[in-house]
């Protein structure tokens, strides 16, 4: 998040092609998201989640290395990234499908799951982009990533220590299937996840406003924060805390909403964490406020976005039935991260064509217009449905109701 960014920037001082990285690394992780789904339901996600770790650690660590050596042109670097996002892609993907078999062995509701998670996630975020911003200060962003590469090594590890005992879901037959192991060839699985996934309203609608804000995060987190950074001589050290804080403040909402989330409204808390995370921490660098006022900006967007991901994803996990996880969980996070590739790209152009504050603006005023408008749809008042135990989830595959267990990727960026 840090180290790829500054150091474009340093080598070449160019916005656009810090876009241009961006968009080289996102494009084939969507790709491989939707390609990667009905694999991760044949192979298993804990088989493809170390897998694409262990990959993931030769790229990245090839990038410091060849730069070091003077074998890296841009053009290598842009190949580089882009062998990168396609091995995220599904070890991300497969990671978030063994949520359910961790739950089911667990037993607790579905919110203090999605909560936990959240919480381990925006913690390590928090840590890694406070002692990210030290490293590339330190020590320059290229051999900061050779400690990003053995972050990978070390996540294949622990996945391969901790899961190991885990249990597959079972998946219940669907009606209308062939008996055994699911018979249907790649294409079909992948036509059967999509179809599932268009006719579910609610899954649908959230999948299309996840990836607007996500492009508008992307030109956020990996273009507009680290020009500010530059332009305004704050440097990597005053990037990485701000980060860091945001990070933390998720966290501690994370840890709220895995203790309350499962009784509070959820659609309210939609929008009041979209209001509090979305607009302000544009705004606020867009008005040129001091480094103090943007840190409390971003404790109040961080606490209150830290409640928005285990609401989202808890209703996700309920609508989708378990023989269909890995195809619908990596297609809803493909289409949550289909616009992405352009985030960097359009802040880079965007900075270039009219300069940084207008980019904020404009930026900052798009998040929110998406943000806002489910507030008139009455289908997404459907977050507020729960499921109940009595309740049996659904199986086939035509529009279905929240009283389904299941999982998704979709992970709301910032």
């Amino acid at each position: 998040m840090l180290a790829v960014p500054l150091f474009v920037l340093e080598q070449t001082g160019s916005a656009t092609r810090t876009g241009l990285v961006a968009l080289a690394e996102m494009l084939p992780l969507v790709l491989s998201k939707v390609l990667g789904g009905p694999v991760i339901d044949r192979v298993g996600p804990r088989r493809v989640a170390i897998t694409c770790d262990l990959g993931s650690l030769l790229v990245v660590a090839a990038v410091p290395l060849l730069f070091d050596l003077g074998l890296l042109s841009f053009v290598g670097l842009l190949a580089l990234v882009a062998v990168a996002g396609a091995l995220r892609g599904p070890g991300d993907a497969a990671k978030h499908a063994m949520i359910p078999a961790l739950v089911d062995q667990a037993g607790v509701p579905m919110e203090r799951a999605t909560g936990l998670a959240g919480t381990v996630e925006r913690t390590a975020s928090m840590l890694g982009a406070g002692l990210g911003g030290l490293l590339v200060a330190a020590l320059g962003a290229q051999n900061a990533l050779l400690l990003d590469a053995a972050s990978f090594g070390l996540s294949a590890a622990v996945l391969a220590w901790a899961t190991v005992g885990l249990r597959r879901t079972t998946p219940h037959p669907v009606p209308g299937a062939d008996a055994g192991p699911d018979p249907l060839p790649y294409l079909a699985q992948l036509r059967e996840g999509w179809d599932f996934l268009r006719r579910d309203r609610v899954l649908l609608g959230i999948a299309v406003m996840v990836s607007i804000t996500n492009l508008l995060d992307a030109a956020w987190s990996t273009v507009l924060m680290p020009v500010w950074s530059v332009d305004s001589g704050e440097g990597a050290k005053v990037l990485g805390l701000l980060f860091a804080t945001f990070s933390g403040a998720s966290a501690l909402g994370s840890i709220c909403a895995a203790t309350w989330a499962s009784r509070l409204p959820r659609f309210k808390v939609y929008l009041v964490g979209f209001l509090l995370a979305g607009l302000p921490r544009f705004l606020v660098f867009a008005l040129d406020s001091p480094v103090p006022a943007i840190i409390a900006v971003f404790v109040v967007g961080g606490f209150a976005c830290g409640f928005i991901n285990p609401v989202l994803g808890a209703v996700i996990f309920e609508r989708i039935p378990e023989p269909l996880v890995g195809r619908v969980s990596s297609l809803s996070s493909a289409m949550c991260w289909s616009l992405m590739p352009l985030g960097g790209l359009l802040g880079g152009v965007l900075i270039d064509a009219v300069g940084l504050t207008t980019t904020l603006f404009l930026v900052g005023l798009a998040y929110f217009a998406a943000t806002m408008l489910p507030a008139v749809d009455p289908h997404w008042r459907e977050l507020d449905r729960r499921p109940t135990p009595e309740q049996p989830a659904a199986q086939d595959g035509m529009t279905p109701s929240t009283d389904r267990v299941g999982t998704s990727a979709t992970t709301v960026s910032g």
